[in-house]
Protein backbone atom coordinates (compact mmCIF):
# COMPACT_ATOMS: atom_id res chain seq x y z
CA UNK A 1 0.00 0.00 0.00
CA UNK A 2 1.38 3.39 -1.13
CA UNK A 3 2.21 5.59 1.95
CA UNK A 4 1.35 8.80 -0.34
CA UNK A 5 -1.14 9.57 -2.59
CA UNK A 6 -1.55 12.30 -4.82
CA UNK A 7 -4.60 12.48 -6.80
CA UNK A 8 -5.13 15.64 -9.51
CA UNK A 9 -3.98 18.18 -7.54
CA UNK A 10 -4.17 21.75 -8.97
CA UNK A 11 -2.99 25.17 -8.18
CA UNK A 12 -3.34 28.63 -9.66
CA UNK A 13 -1.93 32.22 -8.10
CA UNK A 14 -4.70 34.92 -9.87
CA UNK A 15 -4.82 33.19 -13.18
CA UNK A 16 -1.97 31.32 -13.58
CA UNK A 17 -1.85 27.88 -13.32
CA UNK A 18 1.43 26.59 -11.53
CA UNK A 19 0.06 23.09 -11.14
CA UNK A 20 -2.11 21.48 -13.40
CA UNK A 21 -3.56 17.54 -13.04
CA UNK A 22 -1.06 16.41 -10.41
CA UNK A 23 -0.89 12.66 -9.30
CA UNK A 24 1.52 10.62 -8.13
CA UNK A 25 1.71 7.41 -4.99
CA UNK A 26 5.01 7.01 -3.28
CA UNK A 27 5.54 3.40 -1.23
CA UNK A 28 6.51 3.41 2.46
CA UNK A 29 10.48 3.44 2.72
CA UNK A 30 10.96 4.38 -1.16
CA UNK A 31 12.52 7.71 -2.38
CA UNK A 32 10.85 10.10 -5.06
CA UNK A 33 13.51 12.81 -6.95
CA UNK A 34 11.06 15.94 -8.45
CA UNK A 35 13.58 17.26 -11.50
CA UNK A 36 12.54 19.58 -14.08
CA UNK A 37 13.51 23.21 -15.03
CA UNK A 38 13.52 26.24 -12.85
CA UNK A 39 9.29 27.68 -12.90
CA UNK A 40 8.18 23.67 -13.48
CA UNK A 41 6.02 24.18 -10.16
CA UNK A 42 8.17 21.67 -8.09
CA UNK A 43 8.57 23.63 -5.16
CA UNK A 44 4.61 24.87 -5.28
CA UNK A 45 4.12 20.88 -5.40
CA UNK A 46 6.25 20.36 -2.16
CA UNK A 47 4.05 23.40 -0.51
CA UNK A 48 1.20 22.15 -1.35
CA UNK A 49 1.89 18.89 -0.22
CA UNK A 50 3.14 20.44 2.98
CA UNK A 51 -0.08 22.34 3.46
CA UNK A 52 2.28 26.04 3.01
CA UNK A 53 0.00 26.58 0.12
CA UNK A 54 -3.24 25.43 -0.21
CA UNK A 55 -4.56 23.30 -3.21
CA UNK A 56 -6.92 24.50 -5.16
CA UNK A 57 -8.57 20.92 -6.39
CA UNK A 58 -7.44 16.92 -6.17
CA UNK A 59 -6.96 14.64 -2.85
CA UNK A 60 -3.86 13.91 -0.85
CA UNK A 61 -3.93 10.86 1.39
CA UNK A 62 -1.02 9.40 3.69
CA UNK A 63 -1.22 5.96 5.08
CA UNK A 64 -4.30 5.47 3.72
CA UNK A 65 -5.87 8.70 5.51
CA UNK A 66 -7.36 11.73 3.81
CA UNK A 67 -5.41 14.87 4.62
CA UNK A 68 -6.89 16.95 2.07
CA UNK A 69 -9.91 16.25 -0.25
CA UNK A 70 -11.22 20.06 -1.79
CA UNK A 71 -14.34 18.88 -2.18
CA UNK A 72 -14.56 18.28 1.71
CA UNK A 73 -14.95 20.90 3.65
CA UNK A 74 -13.63 19.51 7.19
CA UNK A 75 -10.33 18.78 5.35
CA UNK A 76 -9.89 21.91 4.46
CA UNK A 77 -10.23 23.59 8.07
CA UNK A 78 -7.14 25.21 9.23
CA UNK A 79 -6.90 23.78 12.35
CA UNK A 80 -7.50 20.34 10.44
CA UNK A 81 -4.64 21.31 8.27
CA UNK A 82 -2.18 22.41 10.87
CA UNK A 83 -2.13 19.11 12.38
CA UNK A 84 -2.05 16.81 9.38
CA UNK A 85 1.07 19.22 8.17
CA UNK A 86 3.09 17.33 10.74
CA UNK A 87 3.14 14.21 8.59
CA UNK A 88 5.59 15.87 6.78
CA UNK A 89 8.86 17.09 7.11
CA UNK A 90 10.09 19.84 5.00
CA UNK A 91 14.16 21.07 4.76
CA UNK A 92 14.29 24.26 2.38
CA UNK A 93 16.79 25.24 0.50
CA UNK A 94 18.00 28.32 2.33
CA UNK A 95 17.96 25.87 5.99
CA UNK A 96 15.22 29.08 7.19
CA UNK A 97 17.07 28.48 10.68
CA UNK A 98 16.32 30.75 13.81
CA UNK A 99 19.68 32.25 14.12
CA UNK A 100 19.15 33.49 17.47
CA UNK A 101 19.05 29.92 18.61
CA UNK A 102 21.36 27.05 18.81
CA UNK A 103 21.60 24.21 16.75
CA UNK A 104 20.15 22.23 19.70
CA UNK A 105 17.59 24.79 20.26
CA UNK A 106 16.51 24.65 16.32
CA UNK A 107 15.92 20.98 16.70
CA UNK A 108 14.42 21.16 20.07
CA UNK A 109 11.88 24.14 19.54
CA UNK A 110 9.04 22.26 17.14
CA UNK A 111 8.92 19.75 19.47
CA UNK A 112 8.66 22.15 22.59
CA UNK A 113 5.57 24.12 21.21
CA UNK A 114 3.85 20.91 20.14
CA UNK A 115 4.02 19.14 23.44
CA UNK A 116 2.88 22.38 25.56
CA UNK A 117 -0.21 21.32 23.73
CA UNK A 118 -0.22 18.33 26.15
CA UNK A 119 -2.80 18.82 28.85
CA UNK A 120 -0.36 17.16 31.28
CA UNK A 121 2.44 19.22 29.98
CA UNK A 122 2.76 22.08 33.20
CA UNK A 123 2.69 18.58 35.30
CA UNK A 124 5.66 16.75 33.23
CA UNK A 125 7.51 19.72 31.97
CA UNK A 126 10.81 18.39 33.13
CA UNK A 127 10.52 15.18 32.23
CA UNK A 128 9.05 16.38 28.50
CA UNK A 129 11.33 18.52 27.84
CA UNK A 130 14.05 16.19 28.77
CA UNK A 131 13.33 14.03 26.65
CA UNK A 132 13.17 16.69 23.39
CA UNK A 133 16.82 17.37 24.50
CA UNK A 134 17.85 14.01 24.38
CA UNK A 135 16.17 12.94 21.38
CA UNK A 136 17.74 16.10 19.85
CA UNK A 137 20.63 15.54 20.79
CA UNK A 138 20.40 12.02 18.95
CA UNK A 139 19.49 13.65 15.86
CA UNK A 140 22.58 16.56 15.67
CA UNK A 141 24.96 13.38 16.91
CA UNK A 142 23.11 11.40 13.56
CA UNK A 143 24.42 14.79 11.31
CA UNK A 144 27.45 14.01 12.44
CA UNK A 145 27.24 17.58 14.87
CA UNK A 146 27.68 16.23 18.25
CA UNK A 147 30.36 18.98 18.78
CA UNK A 148 28.09 21.61 17.11
CA UNK A 149 25.46 21.36 19.09
CA UNK A 150 25.70 24.82 21.32
CA UNK A 151 26.52 26.59 17.96
CA UNK A 152 24.66 29.34 16.37
CA UNK A 153 23.76 29.19 12.57
CA UNK A 154 26.38 32.45 11.73
CA UNK A 155 28.67 29.94 13.45
CA UNK A 156 28.30 26.99 11.03
CA UNK A 157 29.34 26.28 7.29
CA UNK A 158 26.04 25.80 4.65
CA UNK A 159 26.76 22.49 4.89
CA UNK A 160 26.25 22.01 8.35
CA UNK A 161 22.95 24.32 8.59
CA UNK A 162 21.32 22.21 6.47
CA UNK A 163 22.42 19.33 8.40
CA UNK A 164 20.71 21.06 11.62
CA UNK A 165 18.08 21.76 9.29
CA UNK A 166 17.46 17.86 8.27
CA UNK A 167 17.69 17.07 12.01
CA UNK A 168 14.74 19.35 12.93
CA UNK A 169 12.93 18.20 9.83
CA UNK A 170 13.16 14.45 11.78
CA UNK A 171 12.43 15.87 15.38
CA UNK A 172 9.03 15.27 15.17
CA UNK A 173 8.99 11.86 13.63
CA UNK A 174 7.35 12.99 9.72
CA UNK A 175 6.18 10.19 7.46
CA UNK A 176 7.60 11.39 4.77
CA UNK A 177 10.70 14.15 4.70
CA UNK A 178 10.79 16.74 1.55
CA UNK A 179 14.21 18.60 0.88
CA UNK A 180 13.41 21.62 -1.55
CA UNK A 181 16.76 21.66 -3.83
CA UNK A 182 18.86 20.67 -0.37
CA UNK A 183 22.11 21.58 -2.27
CA UNK A 184 21.18 24.41 -4.72
CA UNK A 185 23.11 27.10 -2.06
CA UNK A 186 26.13 24.75 -1.19
CA UNK A 187 29.07 24.38 -2.97
CA UNK A 188 30.60 21.19 -4.29
CA UNK A 189 32.16 19.95 -1.11
CA UNK A 190 29.45 21.24 1.33
CA UNK A 191 27.01 19.52 -1.59
CA UNK A 192 28.69 16.02 -0.78
CA UNK A 193 28.15 16.53 2.85
CA UNK A 194 24.86 17.17 2.90
CA UNK A 195 23.88 14.50 -0.33
CA UNK A 196 25.98 11.55 1.98
CA UNK A 197 23.68 12.80 4.66
CA UNK A 198 20.50 11.91 2.50
CA UNK A 199 21.73 8.84 1.09
CA UNK A 200 22.33 7.66 5.12
CA UNK A 201 18.66 8.59 5.58
CA UNK A 202 17.75 5.97 2.21
CA UNK A 203 19.70 3.30 3.51
CA UNK A 204 17.46 3.14 6.53
CA UNK A 205 14.41 3.58 4.03
CA UNK A 206 13.15 6.65 4.85
CA UNK A 207 10.30 7.66 2.77
CA UNK A 208 11.85 10.89 1.13
CA UNK A 209 10.76 13.34 -1.58
CA UNK A 210 13.81 15.38 -3.30
CA UNK A 211 13.77 18.57 -5.53
CA UNK A 212 17.07 18.20 -6.58
CA UNK A 213 19.31 19.40 -9.88
CA UNK A 214 21.79 16.52 -9.11
CA UNK A 215 21.05 14.40 -11.65
CA UNK A 216 23.53 11.49 -10.54
CA UNK A 217 22.43 11.82 -7.28
CA UNK A 218 18.52 11.77 -8.39
CA UNK A 219 19.36 8.13 -10.71
CA UNK A 220 21.36 6.69 -7.93
CA UNK A 221 19.47 7.19 -4.65
CA UNK A 222 15.76 7.69 -6.15
CA UNK A 223 13.23 4.46 -6.77
CA UNK A 224 10.73 6.81 -8.74
CA UNK A 225 11.55 9.78 -10.73
CA UNK A 226 9.19 12.45 -11.85
CA UNK A 227 10.29 15.03 -14.32
CA UNK A 228 8.15 18.17 -13.71
CA UNK A 229 7.15 20.67 -17.18
CA UNK A 230 5.08 23.58 -17.20
CA UNK A 231 3.25 22.92 -14.15
CA UNK A 232 2.34 19.19 -15.34
CA UNK A 233 4.01 15.93 -14.78
CA UNK A 234 5.38 15.09 -18.29
CA UNK A 235 7.49 11.51 -17.44
CA UNK A 236 7.49 9.43 -14.48
CA UNK A 237 8.95 6.42 -13.71
CA UNK A 238 12.06 4.62 -12.47
CA UNK A 239 15.71 6.12 -12.58
CA UNK A 240 16.58 4.22 -15.45
CA UNK A 241 13.29 5.06 -17.41
CA UNK A 242 13.12 9.10 -16.86
CA UNK A 243 16.47 10.13 -16.21
CA UNK A 244 18.48 7.00 -18.45
CA UNK A 245 15.59 6.46 -21.35
CA UNK A 246 13.52 9.44 -21.26
CA UNK A 247 10.66 9.10 -24.06
CA UNK A 248 9.56 12.70 -24.05
CA UNK A 249 11.82 14.80 -26.26
CA UNK A 250 11.04 17.47 -23.80
CA UNK A 251 13.11 15.56 -20.93
CA UNK A 252 15.76 14.63 -23.17
CA UNK A 253 16.21 18.54 -23.97
CA UNK A 254 16.64 19.16 -19.92
CA UNK A 255 18.69 16.43 -19.51
CA UNK A 256 20.87 16.87 -21.94
CA UNK A 257 22.30 19.93 -20.04
CA UNK A 258 23.39 17.96 -17.42
CA UNK A 259 25.92 15.83 -19.99
CA UNK A 260 27.42 18.18 -21.94
CA UNK A 261 31.28 18.73 -21.70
Amino acid sequence: MAILEVEHLSKKFDRTEVLGDISFSLEKGNVLSIIGSSGSGKTTLLRCLNFLERPDSGVIRVNGQMLFDSGDPVTTQESEIRRRRLHFGLVFQSFNLFPQYTALDNVMLAKELLEKERPDYKSKKREINEQIEREAKELLDQMGLSDRMNNYPHQLSGGQCQRVAIARALALRPDILCFDEPTSALDPELTGEVLKVIQGLADQETTMIIVTHEMAFARDVSNQVIFMDDGCILEQGTPGEVIGNPKEERTRQFLSRFTKG
